[in-house]
């Protein structure tokens, strides 16, 4: 009888370049699924340079922030789905603004909206959760946040963003993804609470560009994919001019935060 041989590991991809493994089944029975977080400033901008990039990107999940809230929010939400081949699979108007989408072979099992509490005065902030099958891969959950401008309060939705992910856990749903607007950078506290129980993408795997704010001269981190410890990073940053499949000035006529985007293996 012939010896068995390991399947194939795709190999990291490397800062500044911009090739990403393959998502989709693996012969170990894993999948490789590729992840896309961006805030899209509620579709101001150019709306139909929004559906370029996300086209270009080719995500498998998208974690969006500032999905349009007051103006017909599911009938948008509708038609930016559709307009990008994709399907929505939570949040938006329940969630205060995050919006989850994802392809067909993406089999969303239940969601987990939450409104967190308001600070007078402040924003109404939320979580889009759904937990997700893809493949052979166990369920996941998949989380889009917009965490607070205010020091105090996104310190305190960082932990309730934990709390949220261990109600989960308890629930048989033990691997996560986050993508997120965190409005800090690493290192300030609620970035290092959350590191402290996630993988933050960039810091495992780097790849593209560190800096994802303001889109025309991006100088700021403050943008993230984070995940549980047993989903494996392959790479994550975010996308610049260069991509292959980009149009022109895109990234910056879309919206003011440039998209992350990671390629993770599911067990």
């Amino acid at each position: 009888m012939a010896e068995a041989t390991a399947p194939t590991v795709p190999s990291a991809p490397t800062t500044g370049s911009w090739e990403l493994p393959t998502s989709g089944a693996q012969p170990d029975g894993s999948e490789i699924v590729r992840v896309v977080s961006w805030n899209i400033r509620s579709l101001r901008d150019d709306r139909t340079a929004v559906v370029r990039v996300l086209r270009a990107l080719e995500p498998d999940l998208v974690c969006l922030q500032e999905s349009p809230r007051f103006w017909f929010p599911r009938p948008q939400a509708g038609w930016l789905a559709r307009s990008t081949g994709l399907l929505v699979l939570g949040g938006g108007k329940s969630a205060a603004g995050p919006l989850l989408l994802g392809r067909l072979r993406a089999l969303p099992l239940s969601v987990h909206d939450v409104l967190l509490p308001r600070t007078p005065g402040l924003h109404q902030r939320g979580f889009a959760t759904t937990v997700v099958r893809l493949g052979s891969a166990r369920p996941f959950s998949l989380t889009s946040c917009h965490l607070s401008l205010d020091r105090d309060e996104r310190r305190r939705q960082c932990g309730l963003l934990l709390d949220h992910l261990d109600h989960l856990d308890r629930r048989g749903v033990a691997h996560s993804i986050v993508g997120g607007d965190v409005n800090e950078r690493p290192g300030e506290p609620g970035w290092e609470l959350l590191g402290s129980r996630l993988q933050d993408g960039w810091a495992t795997r780097p790849w593209g560009d560190e800096y994802s704010y303001p889109s025309a001269n991006p100088s700021r981190r403050i943008d993230a994919v984070f995940t549980t410890p047993e989903v494996e990073v392959l790479g994550c940053g975010a996308v610049g001019e260069g991509f292959p499949g980009l149009r022109g000035k895109d990234l910056a006529l879309a919206t003011d935060h440039l998209p992350v985007v990671a390629a993770l293996r599911l067990s």
